[in-house]
């Protein structure tokens, strides 16, 4: 029976296969058979016991029941594989394992996962950019209400709300590709990292067991590969995850009823609520949104994880158990969300129309003060003058244009149709329709 949610509820099968317990052993088995061809290549074993150590390296033979049994038995996970192995290989067991120890095989093997694990996330990544782009394009020209502080300030456009997504999503992407040379290392280094029990070979066997298994080799290291790498990865999920957050929230924000801007897809069989047969909710981005939680929370833990004692612990070995499978399996499954939720929006035309006039004007309110400063009034005089008049508007509930035109000295510097300009929500979008132009250019 599931106890994590991972394993029936949230992530796609095809990533948490990466990272269950016998996709784990055959990484391991992969691992320890790269180990004996190169000691093979470096003339430490004879080729024939390399050869059936690489053909018996395999979960057809070395069954995850049998590790398990053994490791109840002995208590240690990696020599229980390490004996089922060697049973399995007859006389070419006594090589098996030779001058490694435990973190050579788990991290090397760990590493492995992880490489797999990038060429999904960068997929991911690259589709939710091409989704988000497409509304940018669609979206350029619509000019929406834009929000600070939570209050109605300036027109935008939904197109350079989506820009600016579209690039951050790249600067994500820019940092999976920088992080992805310092996470993806193997090591044999054995017990403390000296390499002693390697024979005065390590360097050379440790290049050609990364080589055989396409990995880079960690330059040094001691009994594990150093966890400020493992942490800046998590991290990088985070920073991936808080942007889906991030636009997550703003989404549901968007939905809410008050707004009505803009709305997730709503299925035709979609229930909403248990009793209120109406309700229409942002289940997506409130799932993002809160799984995002648990991604940033495991970025945290991996930071405790880089100052262990001396030449190492064990503190870190249970916690990246939970947090590396969990992070790498939820920014998967919440990337493919967003890439539905951006892809099925469904936008207000109307509802936008409304609360870009719902002010009666007032956000207008710097077009107007440009526009008196365009005709000589000094600055801090405009913006005086203009708040006046918004502020009237506000008190008594009237018009800002009617305010404005009242107001003789507005009438002195602008007549009818200048303020009728300014106060056109399309015509004060500056430079945001060749801004997202410029970034559709640079993505695409």
């Amino acid at each position: 029976m599931a106890i994590h949610p991972i394993e029936s509820r949230y992530g796609r099968p095809k990533i948490r296969k990466i990272f269950d317990d016998e996709t784990k052993l055959s990484r391991m088995l992969e691992v320890e058979s790269a180990l004996a061809r190169a000691h093979a290549k470096a003339g430490s074993i004879p080729q024939d016991a390399a050869d059936e150590i690489t053909k018996k390296a395999d979960i057809r033979y070395v069954k995850l029941e049998r590790v398990k049994e053994i490791e109840a038995k002995i208590d240690h996970d990696v020599m229980a594989i390490v004996e089922a192995l060697s049973e399995q290989c007859g006389d070419a067991g006594r090589y098996v394992h030779l001058g490694a120890t435990s973190n050579d095989i788990q991290d090397t093997a760990l590493a492995l996962q992880l490489k797999e694990f990038i060429t999904y996330l960068k997929k991911d990544l690259e589709q939710l950019k091409g989704v988000i782009i497409k509304q940018a394009k669609k979206h350029k020209n619509t000019v929406a209400i834009g929000r600070t502080h939570g209050q109605h300030a300036i027109p935008t456009t939904y197109g350079l709300k989506f820009a600016i997504y579209a690039m951050e999503i790249q600067r994500g992407i820019d940092r999976l590709r920088e992080c992805e040379e310092r996470i993806i290392v193997g090591q044999l280094t054995g017990a403390v990292g000296t390499q002693a029990a390697l024979g005065g070979k390590g360097i050379e066997l440790q290049r050609y067991m990364m080589e055989d298994l396409g990995l880079k080799p960690v330059k040094v290291s001691n009994q594990v590969i150093q966890r400020d790498r493992h942490a800046e990865f998590l991290l990088n999920l985070a920073l991936i995850a808080e942007t889906l957050n991030k636009i997550s929230t703003e989404i549901r924000n968007l939905q809410r009823t008050e707004v009505g801007e803009v709305s997730e897809g709503f299925g035709k069989d979609q229930v909403g609520s248990s009793t209120m047969p109406h309700k229409m909710n942002p289940i997506y981005a409130e799932r993002i949104c809160g799984l995002s939680r648990i991604i940033k929370a495991d970025a945290f833990a991996s930071l405790d994880n880089i100052p262990l004692w001396h030449e190492r612990d064990l503190t870190n070995s249970s916690c990246e158990r939970i947090i590396i499978p969990e992070s790498c399996i939820l920014t998967d499954y919440i990337l493919n969300l967003c890439i539905d939720l951006i892809r099925n929006l469904v936008f207000d035309k109307k509802a936008i129309e409304r609360n870009l006039n719902l002010t009666q004007g007032r956000v207008m309110a710097e077009s107007v003060m440009v526009a008196l400063v365009s005709k000589g009034l000094g600055r801090q005089e405009a913006h005086k003058l203009t708040r006046d008049c918004a502020l009237e508007s506000h008190r008594r509930r009237v018009g800002f244009r009617e305010t404005l035109l009242e107001n003789k000295e507005v009438k002195k510097l602008l007549d009818e149709e200048e303020i009728k300009h300014a106060l056109n929500p399309g015509k004060y979008i500056g430079t945001a329709v060749e801004q997202v132009e410029r970034v559709i250019k640079e993505l695409e």
